[in-house]
């Protein structure tokens, strides 16, 4: 089939640079006739000159033409994307207009037409993207332009979405949700997934930490405001060229059902590279089990698994462990699909290690007549600045004691009080951490091993290993350790003031 093209010229606006640069429309021009569209196999193009329907009356009984996209109005470069224009069965052209462009397009449809035709456009290109309208031409004029479609093309890198407090919350509770990009982009758009495709566009401003991010509200939820939702962004002077979209984050709501409880089969302070499984179990029998990273990008889901005991269960693998692994985390539940989550599991914090490249040392200060109940100090120090001190015992869930550091001496220096009952006795390392960033650890300190023998009520402390008498009151000494460079972790949250405790029973809490 041999088809002709007349061009109805407009003003024609300063041609938008191509992904290399220069004038993207001139080089391309012949391809690019009708916006690099080709029609559908029972379409052809009118010949000769045809009017634009802005300069005709338009009949104001015609109904208004629909204008979309397929697979959707977004659309990754280089991919391929159909407009659709629909009409009446009484229509006879068709017109494409691209706002800002000296080109525009009128089809005429053949007998077995139906009452749409098709723009294809074989490779999305920048120079596609921008706003489109389309018209439709009976016997009784020119109909009135279609709503707009704005045809978006991405390209920069993709933001992140992340739901503040959590993307699982509590009927009635507000949420935010935040994208941020460490690209300048100047707005950010929300998209919720689905067959309405709503959207919220804001301005971006800068975060301390260098990020470009906009914070949309999305008010209290109830139990139908569950969704998936990506966002995007863009600069201002290519407002149809967006970033790629980010990961989808789905929100949901949670009810009252009982919490299911989070554990790590390691130790929650983990070095890169080594293995890392959280578990989330109850005994309500919930069929599937959610995995929370707080400002994290989104939820993990895994199936539960039974047991004989009426347990379910679900292992979250983070192995092998990164720095971006350090954080808290919380779990949810559910017995089925299509119903609501659980309340939240107690935070569960992953600490990771080895990330300042100081280590503070463990020492110990006692006195030779403690008694049963009474209490052992280890002090953890470095000349090196400390935010925060953590002691871990060996074999332990839960890291023992956080603390705020004092300064004295010259030394960043935590003590941590022990007390003397056989229940005690183990290794013990401290680590040290920042402010800025506490999930993350120093490397650990030699360790120190405290045993405590003797029957009885009264058990005493009868040996520091590696101290071969004990000390004197206010004289302190560092005991020799067995092993030498392990690896621990840290992880990021608030900090402790002195005092405050990390304990079993206030697993990842904070004050």
């Amino acid at each position: 089939m041999c088809l002709s093209v007349l061009w109805a010229p407009r003003s024609h606006p300063p041609a938008q640079p191509g992904p290399g640069g220069g004038d993207a429309m001139t080089p391309i021009l012949t391809t690019l006739l009708c916006f690099g569209l080709s029609l559908g196999p029972r379409t052809q193009v009118q010949a000769g000159l045809s009017l634009d329907p802005r300069t005709q009356v338009q009949a104001e009984n015609l109904l208004q033409p629909i204008l979309w996209a397929e697979p959707g109005p977004v659309s990754t470069w280089n991919k391929p994307v159909t407009l659709w224009c629909q009409g009446t069965q009484e229509a006879q052209k068709y017109r494409l207009d691209k706002d800002g462009s000296s080109m525009s397009r009128i089809i005429s449809k053949t007998l077995d037409s139906e009452n749409k035709v098709k723009f294809s456009i074989p490779a999305m290109q920048w120079e596609h993207a921008g706003r489109y309208h389309c018209y439709y031409q009976s016997p009784a004029g020119w109909s009135k332009p279609s709503d707009p479609l704005e045809l978006v093309v991405t390209g920069y890198s993709r933001p992140t979405l992340s739901a503040l407090p959590s993307p699982v919350v509590t009927s009635g509770v507000n949420v935010t949700l935040r994208c941020a990009s460490r690209l300048g982009l100047d707005r950010f758009t929300l998209i919720e997934e689905g067959t309405h495709r709503l959207s919220w566009t804001l301005d971006s401003h800068q975060h301390n930490h260098g990020k470009f991010q906009a914070l949309f509200p999305m008010g209290p939820l109830i139990f139908s405001h569950r969704g998936t939702f990506r966002c995007y962004g863009y600069q201002n002077n290519t407002p149809y060229v967006w970033s790629e979209p980010s990961d989808p984050l789905q929100l949901l709501v949670s009810g009252v059902s009982r919490k299911p409880s989070l554990l790590t089969l390691q130790s929650p302070v983990v070095a890169p590279g080594e293995n890392l499984t959280l578990q989330c179990g109850s005994d309500v029998g919930y069929v599937r089990y959610a995995l929370y990273k707080v400002e994290g990008d989104g939820l993990l889901q895994r199936p539960g698994e039974q047991s004989q005991a009426g347990l379910s269960q679900a292992n979250f693998t983070l192995s092998p462990v990164r720095v971006s692994h350090g954080g808290q985390y919380r779990c949810y539940g559910a017995h089925n699909v299509s119903s609501e989550w659980s309340a939240p599991s107690d935070p569960l914090d992953i600490l990771i290690t080895g990330q300042i490249p100081d280590r503070p040392s463990l020492s110990v200060q006692l006195d030779p007549t403690v008694a049963s109940g009474e209490n052992v100090t280890l002090l953890c120090q470095s000349r090196s600045p400390m935010f925060s001190f953590l002691l871990t015992k060996e074999g332990t869930a839960y890291p023992l004691l956080r603390l705020r550091f004092t300064y004295r001496a010259q030394q960043y220096l935590a003590e941590f009080p022990i007390p003397v009952t056989s229940a005690h006795t183990g290794t013990y390392r401290c680590y040290g951490s920042h402010s800025s960033n506490s999930y993350l650890l120093s490397h650990p300190s030699d360790p120190v091993e405290l045993v405590v023998s003797g029957e009885g009520p009264d058990p005493v402390l009868s040996e520091l290993k590696g101290s071969a008498q004990p000390l004197p009151p206010g004289e302190l000494r560092t005991l020799r350790s067995e092993g030498s460079e392990g690896g621990g972790s840290a992880g990021e949250g608030p900090a402790h003031e002195s005092g405050n405790r990390w304990g079993p029973s206030t697993p990842g809490s904070h004050p």
